[in-house]
């Protein structure tokens, strides 16, 4: 039988990546694409921005694009929608800023968010990768992270964002005292979030649950429940959830 090498070895290991690497982090990284849907998401230009198009607002949201104080708040993975419109209605004081990667679903949720009556959000076709170019140093009150792809194949795991790089660059846009939410359905994930948040002195680790519903059903998570998430309860999924709190000072 072959030995193996260190990197196999490590394949289930979320600190044996070197995401550091990815391009898509890097600052001068373009995006390249031949997509239809990004010239359709122009039909959206009040409060929809595309690809780089967003990384020149870096530390003047509240000031620049909404024009109005607030808690600044950024969901990575919007997908269609369902926890950002129910938000953005309850927290209309707030500025919430949706993104996504995929083009076909950004113009659906487009279409959504066009025929609300008021305007405290933004919606990014981008990549979570780009955190820390898409905001500035302290600019972010919370950053909400629910049911992200678990890329369950061990060979895959190095797609997964929630890896150390990546939370020391959420860490460093979200504010002294600010917030990071995840919610997954997928139990792997889930013990892999664990184990990074055990290797990292950041943030403080709030709230940790196997149940969410159960364990926390007063709790600001459970305030909202997103289409897939209805579904995944009552396939009798549990819902995995854990809370960082930065312990960034003053």
């Amino acid at each position: 039988m072959p030995v193996k090498s260190d990197a196999q070895e490590a394949t289930n290991d979320p600190f044996a990546y070197e995401q550091n690497k990815d391009k898509s982090f890097s600052k001068d990284f373009q995006y390249k694409h031949r997509n239809p849907y990004h010239d359709k998401l122009t039909e959206f230009s009040e409060f929809v921005l595309r690809d780089e198009e967003a990384e020149e607002y870096q530390g003047k949201w509240n000031s620049e694009v909404f024009k109005q104080d607030g808690e600044l708040c950024l969901e990575i993975g919007s997908g269609y929608g369902h926890f950002m419109l129910q938000y953005c209605d309850t927290y209309r004081d707030q500025n919430f800023v949706g993104l996504d990667y995929r083009f076909k679903r950004s113009y659906a949720l487009a279409k959504k968010l066009k025929s609300l009556p008021y305007r405290n959000f933004k919606y990014l076709r981008a990549k979570g990768e780009r955190i820390e170019h898409l905001f500035a140093e302290n600019e972010l009150d919370k950053v909400f992270y629910f049911f992200p792809d678990p890329w369950p194949k061990a060979r895959h795991h190095k797609k997964r964002l929630f890896q150390l790089p990546f939370l020391e660059r959420a860490y460093k846009v979200i504010k002294p005292g600010g917030y990071f939410f995840v919610k997954t359905d997928h139990d792997g994930y889930a013990e892999w979030m664990k184990e990074v948040i055990e290797k990292q002195d950041l943030f403080e680790l709030e709230l940790e649950t196997k149940d969410l519903w159960n364990d926390a059903p007063d709790h600001l998570l459970c305030q909202f429940k997103t289409k897939f998430e209805k579904i995944f309860i009552e396939q009798g999924v549990n819902i995995k959830a854990f809370v960082l709190k930065s312990k960034k000072a003053n």
